[in-house]
């Protein structure tokens, strides 16, 4: 009973692994992938702001409507 240590061929061989996947990675992300341009980039930074905004402020209003609906469900059975 004791802990089994991989083989240091084994180790090496994880990582070359590992290390082939991650720059066949950027190469991909390099030559395969179409990037969008400057001026969509910040029109669709704009959209997401503004989604997010949006989405918090309705997030908010919903807590707050849970809030004051438990709040007065509790004062009723306090009395």
């Amino acid at each position: 009973m004791g802990v089994r240590i991989p083989p240091p061929v084994q180790i090496r061989n994880i990582m070359n692994k590992v290390t082939n996947y991650i720059s066949e990675a950027f190469e991909e992300f390099k030559s395969n992938v179409t990037w969008p341009g400057w001026e969509e980039v910040q029109k669709l930074t704009v959209v997401v702001a503004i989604f997010s905004v949006i989405f918090a402020l309705a997030t908010w209003g919903i807590d707050e409507i849970f809030t004051k609906t438990i709040e007065g469900f509790f004062n009723l059975l306090k009395g």
